[in-house]
C-alpha cells in the first residue's frame, strides 16, 4: 500500500510499504480521511514522543475492509478512530484517568497510523458512523472529543467572558462550544485577518489582532473587562504568557495548545495565591467520543469552514507543506 513515513526527524517520504497484519481484536481500515494535526508536525519535526519509522496520522476515519475475531464490526462500516490505546492496569488508569496511562499507545504516534491506504486499529476503538456523517466530517471527532475533554477539565460558565488565544481549528471548534455552553461574550486573538473574519461569523463577538499593540489590553477592552475564562489554544510561548495576564480574579486559564518540548514561561505565584487563579492542562480525549459525535450528527458544530484544504495521500507532502501555512486550517489528506 501507499504511506507517507516518517523514517527519522524531518525526513519523510511518500513510499510503497507492506499492508498491515491484523492481530486478534482489530479490524483493516480502508482510511477515507486523515486530518494533520499540529501534533503530526511535531512528530515529523522529532519534537514530540514519536517511534520512528512511523506513518503519523491519528485524525482518522474510513471503512472496514476486514476484521480478525471481532463481532461488532462488519466489512463495509463506516468508522470513526479514537487512536489512544490503553493498558487498563497502571495507576492512572485505575483511577479513572485512561489518557494518562502510564504505557500508552496511540495510532499514528507510536503504532502505524492514517497517513495511508490502509490501517490497523482496535476494535474497540472504532466507533460506527450515525447516519448522515461523512468519512470528511467524522475525520473531526478526534479534535472535537479533545476540545469537549478540555471543557470538561476547566469550563467556562454560562455568563462567563471568554477569551480564546488562536482562530486555527481548535479555536474554531472551541468558539462553537463555549457558545453553546453560554458564554456571555467571547472574543478571540488570533494574527491572520481571514481567520478573525471566519471566527466571527462562527461565534465570536470580536476579535483581536495581537500583531497590532498591545494585546493585553485590547483582548480587555474588547471583552469589556479580564476575563473569566481564558483558552490558549495556539501553543505558543508567548499566548501561554499572555493567557493569565488577561484574567481578573478567580480566573480560569486553560492550556490546550502544544508548546514546544523545553518551552518555559514565567508565572507570578503571588498573582495566582491572591487572586484564585485556577491553571490547568488537557490532554487527549478520554470519554469523548459518543459526545463528539453526536454534536456533528446534530449539526451543532459547523464543521464546512473547519478544512481549508484536502489532498490526494499522493500529494501528501504538499499537504504538509499547506498544514505549515498561517492561513490553513485543518488540511485533509484523503486516500480513498
Amino acid at each position: 500500500m501507499l504511506a507517507l513515513q516518517v523514517e527519522a526527524p524531518r525526513r519523510f517520504e511518500l513510499m510503497e510499504v507492506a499492508d498491515p497484519l491484523l492481530e486478534e481484536g482489530e479490524v483493516l481500515i480502508e482510511v477515507g480521511a486523515c486530518g494533520i494535526c499540529g501534533t503530526d508536525l511535531h512528530i515529523i519535526d522529532g519534537d514530540y514522543h514519536g517511534s520512528y519509522p512511523i506513518i503519523p496520522g491519528h485524525e482518522m476515519a474510513g471503512t472496514v475492509v476486514d476484521a480478525n475475531d471481532v463481532t461488532h464490526l462488519s466489512e463495509g462500516d463506516r468508522v470513526a478512530v479514537n487512536p489512544n490505546i490503553y493498558c487498563d492496569t497502571c495507576r492512572p488508569c485505575l483511577r479513572g484517568m485512561p489518557h494518562l496511562c502510564e504505557t500508552a499507545n496511540a495510532v499514528g504516534v507510536t503504532r502505524p497510523g492514517g497517513f495511508a491506504q490502509l490501517c490497523a486499529v482496535p476494535a474497540e476503538k472504532c466507533l460506527p458512523l450515525p447516519e448522515g456523517v461523512s468519512l470528511r466530517d467524522a475525520a473531526l471527532m478526534e479534535p472535537i472529543s479533545c476540545c469537549l475533554h478540555g471543557l470538561e477539565v476547566l469550563s467556562p460558565r454560562p455568563g462567563d467572558r471568554v477569551a480564546i488565544l488562536g482562530g486555527g481549528t481548535v479555536g474554531l471548534i472551541m468558539t462553537q462550544l463555549v457558545r453553546l455552553s453560554g458564554a456571555a461574550r467571547v472574543v478571540v486573538s488570533e494574527p491572520d485577518a481571514g481567520k478573525r473574519a471566519l471566527v466571527e461569523r462562527m461565534g465570536a463577538d470580536r476579535t483581536v489582532d495581537p500583531s497590532a499593540g498591545d494585546a493585553r489590553e485590547a483582548i480587555i477592552e474588547a471583552l469589556g473587562g479580564p476575563a473569566d475564562f481564558a483558552l490558549e489554544a495556539a501553543g505558543l510561548a508567548e499566548t501561554a504568557v499572555l493567557a493569565p495576564e488577561i484574567v481578573g480574579p478567580g480566573g480560569r486559564v486553560l492550556q490546550f495548545g502544544v508548546c514546544p518540548e523545553g518551552t518555559e514561561v514565567p508565572v507570578h505565584p503571588r498573582r495566582i495565591f491572591r487572586d484564585e487563579i485556577t491553571i490547568a492542562g488537557a490532554y487527549t480525549n478520554p470519554f469523548t467520543d459518543e459526545r463528539a459525535l453526536a454534536l456533528l450528527a446534530g449539526g451543532r458544530i459547523e464543521t464546512g469552514p473547519l478544512v481549508s484544504d484536502e489532498f490526494p495521500l499522493a500529494d501528501a507532502e504538499a499537504a504538509i507543506s499547506r498544514a505549515r501555512q498561517a492561513d490553513s486550517l485543518k488540511v485533509n489528506l484523503r486516500p480513498g
